[in-house]
């Protein structure tokens, strides 16, 4: 069972990736941007494009194709950070926060047809293997 344990890991994570992307496909926005979307709308007072890529586990090229994508669909925004002239803190706009609405509730669908059938403290004991592994 241990063994199979990464690989079924890696399933889980490509099936939610792809569902979610279908779910989420006739708004434009791909899970990875909804991830984007996800960690800005947590991040309060904004976060730097360095700290929202640590959190992504995700290089900095790859983290700035999706921010331009979402700056252009005037989903986010950069604002000059207080504390240091050269970095910009990133946050949702009105309009990008309106639109997680939408898809928070799309994903939370998703999420609930994934999970039917299984109980809650099978999930619980998941997500603590999870936490220990992490």
């Amino acid at each position: 069972m241990r063994d199979q344990f990464p690989f079924a890991v890696a399933r889980v994570t490509r099936r939610w990736r792809k569902l979610l992307d279908e779910r989420l496909k006739d708004l434009g926005v791909t899970q990875a941007r909804w991830t984007t979307m996800v960690y800005l709308q947590q991040g309060g007072e904004g976060l730097t494009q360095r700290e929202l890529a640590r959190l992504m586990a995700i290089e900095n090229p790859t983290l700035v194709r999706l921010l331009d994508s979402l700056e252009q669909q005037g989903l986010i925004e950069r604002r000059p950070c207080p504390n240091d002239r050269r970095a910009r803190r990133l946050h949702l706009t009105k309009d990008g926060t309106e639109f997680m609405n939408v898809l928070t509730e799309r994903a939370a669908r998703l999420r609930e047809e994934m999970l039917d059938g299984i109980s809650d403290r099978d999930i619980e004991g998941a997500v603590k293997v999870f936490h220990k592994i992490l």
